[in-house]
């Protein structure tokens, strides 16, 4: 069977989105080999002082270059284990929505989790984040007030590297119609994540798209839903 490549969200890691919740456990137990990663300045991986490395187009590449020394091939008719299945959660979505769009010959399937029509970090303040993390300030607006929080709620996170990575993402914005990917996805949510809010304009977008809400579910514990593993797990099979 063909490897699954996760990518974890904004302020995550691997460990924290995947390994922790069970979702390496889950995709094993089905025989599926899972590819891990941290995203750059999240988790083992390092927090490079060049500013080009947090854009999505280079973490794109890189994940590509990720594949290849794997082993990854082109998608193969009749070879099952041939190409990559896709999941992403958040920001992982957002780069899987890309990398599925622009490398249709190697991705069979993606599961997109807590994805949007728009990114949430291309709305982060940034001048007003500095200001809070110095102490000069106490106030933020909603996004952005949730989003440091997430960030610094994980220990040991490196918030100048996060706050390069939004900035990254600010200089290249999130536009799904600008390309869709074409191989079937499956995007989920929790009903109560505001974050996802553009799943039904994802869905439209690509034409081949499977919607499932998870009851009560919000941003932060979507990854974590049962319902949300099988469904992923059935949807790749």
């Amino acid at each position: 069977m063909r490897p699954v490549l996760l990518l974890h969200g904004f302020a995550s890691s691997s460990q924290l989105n995947w390994h922790n919740t069970g979702w390496v456990n889950t995709l094993t137990a089905a025989g599926r080999t899972v590819i891990t990663v941290d995203l750059p300045g999240h988790g083992r991986s390092a927090a490079p002082a060049d500013p080009a490395a947090y854009r999505p187009s280079r973490i794109r590449a890189d994940l590509l270059q990720l594949l290849t020394d794997a082993g990854v091939l082109p998608l193969a008719d009749g070879d099952p284990a041939s190409g990559v299945d896709i999941v992403g959660y958040s920001l992982g979505s957002r780069l899987a929505w890309e990398l599925g769009s622009t490398q249709p010959d190697l991705v069979h399937r993606m599961v997109l989790g807590g994805p949007g029509s728009s990114d949430p970090l291309a709305d982060f303040d940034l001048a007003g984040a500095r200001e809070i993390l110095a102490g000069r300030s106490e106030r933020a607006d909603g996004v952005t007030a949730e989003l440091l929080r997430m960030a610094q709620v994980i220990p040991g996170n490196d918030m100048a590297a996060l706050l390069g990575m939004v900035e990254a993402i600010k200089e290249e914005r999130f536009v799904p119609a600008g390309a869709a990917p074409r191989m079937p996805l499956l995007l989920v949510a929790g009903d109560l994540d505001t974050f996802a809010t553009g799943i039904p304009e994802l869905a439209e977008l690509s034409g081949q798209a499977e919607v499932l809400l998870l009851p009560g579910r919000t941003h932060a514990n979507a990854v974590t839903s049962r319902t949300f593993k099988q469904a992923a797990v059935s949807f790749l099979a």
